[in-house]
């Protein structure tokens, strides 16, 4: 366990050394950036070495694995973040842990959401998850709702009891015109933000980069970087 905590206590570091270095570059302020540690496929003992270490947002994707990780680490001050895909049978269990939904991408997930939430007299975050890889009326490859469906979504989410409409949220395509445009993906994203802020001036968070990417998205102006493999390591295979 030592080691364990010497070897993310180094990643981490480095991490926020490249958060840093960005922000420096972008002339941002540091704490203009939070970062979320993406902690899927790794033990609540990770969690808890990280909170040590002082870090506060982490982040799931898959339900099975969330719900008891956070259920074994409730004890500590930490802000859950949903980021994967989420169908409607899931949201149940996911209202009772998650603080923020990141992949917000259709009505019917709206209206779940909603009733779970009520249903638990919680409050719940959402960010809207943005396709850059999908044409009208359709999803992306890896989730998400078409750029012309935002404003939509958007009214969906502002309507609905117990959630509260945080932002935008995208994942750098692997097809479309911004695949392997992580800079201009994020410039984008922003673009939709501003807009989205005109009519919703509290949405302004945007959670956007990754491990290989988050310069990119520091520089184009993100709220939120969701860091993986860069603090924990490769991930194990699942199997």
């Amino acid at each position: 366990m030592t080691d364990r905590r010497a070897q993310l206590a180094a990643n981490l570091a480095e991490v926020e050394e490249r958060i840093a270095s960005a922000c420096a570059s972008a002339g941002r302020e540091r704490d203009e950036v939070t970062l979320i540690v993406v902690t899927k496929t790794y033990p609540a003992s990770d969690v808890r070495i990280l909170h040590e270490l002082g870090v506060r947002h982490v982040a799931e994707n898959r339900d099975q694995d969330a719900a008891p990780k956070a259920a074994a680490c409730e004890d500590l001050s930490l802000t859950w973040h949903f980021v994967g895909q989420l169908q409607t049978n899931k949201v149940r269990s996911v209202v009772g842990y998650a603080d923020v939904v990141q992949s917000v991408d259709r009505v019917k997930l709206v209206t779940a959401l909603s009733a779970a939430a009520v249903r638990r007299g919680r409050e719940l975050g959402c960010l809207l998850q943005v396709a850059l890889d999908a044409e009208s009326g359709e999803r992306g490859g890896r989730g998400g709702v078409a750029p012309d469906a935002i404003g939509e979504l958007a009214a969906a989410v502002e309507d609905a009891p117990g959630l509260r409409l945080d932002g935008l949220m995208t994942v750098a395509p692997l097809a479309g015109p911004y695949a392997g445009r992580q800079r201009a993906a994020f410039d984008r994203l922003m673009e939709f933000s501003s807009r989205l802020r005109g009519d919703h001036p509290a949405a302004n968070m945007v959670s956007a980069g990754m491990s290989g990417d988050l310069e990119d998205a520091v520089a184009a102006g993100a709220t939120h970087v969701r860091v993986g493999t860069a603090v924990l390591g490769d991930r194990p295979r699942l199997g």
